[in-house]
């Protein structure tokens, strides 16, 4: 009894002492690859590969992401616009919506569940068939050769991802709001046009940065130390998707704050 309770008191500092030391760890091995970056000159090839894998190849998923939640987001602000007869004024309160969050954190997660959870997964299964091992036997620098390609591909494909969002988006809320809801094209236009500026895509897109960041090196992270075969492959690509996730809508609040007291 006394011991059961100890345990149940005991746990819950010994999993925080856990999650900070794999929190460290996570740090120092990202320090690891920053020491490496030189070496994506000698591999420029790679990062095309990978910028065509995850940039590319996630275009038609944002796509269809962006073209949806512009058409939702205009029916949504008509109807509460509408009431106050300030509908007028939905071009620019979509515009910043957009660009400034929704094109950022849906770019991302679209990004995650298709590109980083297959990253994990694929680095996951050259770990445990010990592929990557095969290669640090043969002096080739495993993380160089594998990882920093896809972090910086990652780093360059998102912002680009993001532009497209916001341009499908934008769009597909106007020809809504214009086409089928009836609102003032000139109207709409011209509130968007004078309230608008460029510090509202900026921001989105520094946000992209460094999410791109911030995935892929969860990603690469739990796929580079994926252990214990098929089944710790699959916990690697849950934990890499899930904390990727969770991370990125902790540091957009943070970022959010950030530029606030910037003024951006």
């Amino acid at each position: 009894m006394i011991e059961r309770t100890f345990g149940l008191i005991g746990r819950p500092f010994l999993q925080f002492y856990n999650s900070c030391e794999s929190f460290g760890h996570f740090i120092l091995f990202q320090f690891s690859l920053f020491k490496r970056l030189p070496t994506l000159f000698r591999r420029k090839r790679l990062l095309f590969i990978q910028i065509e894998t995850i940039g590319f190849g996630s275009l038609g998923v944002v796509f269809l992401t962006a073209l949806f939640t512009g058409m939702v987001e205009a029916v949504q602000l008509y109807d509460g616009f509408h009431k106050y007869g300030v509908e007028n004024f939905m071009g620019y309160t979509i515009f910043v919506s957009i660009t400034k969050e929704l094109g950022p954190v849906f770019a991302t997660l679209m990004v995650i569940s298709r590109s980083i959870s297959a990253m994990s997964a694929e680095l996951g299964t050259m770990r445990v068939s010990e592929q990557i091992d095969a290669m640090d036997i043969l002096g080739v620098d495993s993380k160089s050769y594998l990882l920093i390609p896809r972090i910086v591909a990652t780093v360059i494909s998102l912002p680009i991802l993001v532009i497209w969002f916001d341009v499908v988006a934008i769009s597909s809320a106007y020809l809504i709001a214009v086409n089928v809801l009836g609102v003032n094209a000139q109207a709409y236009t011209d509130t968007l046009m004078q309230l608008g500026t460029m510090s509202d895509i900026t921001t989105g897109l520094l946000k992209a940065l460094v999410f791109g960041l911030i995935i892929s090196s969860i990603g690469s992270y739990m796929g580079y130390h994926a252990k214990g075969g098929a089944r710790g492959v699959g916990n690697a690509t849950i934990y890499g998707v899930v904390y990727s996730a969770i991370a990125i809508f902790i540091g957009n609040y943070f970022l959010s704050a950030f530029f606030l007291v910037l003024g951006l």
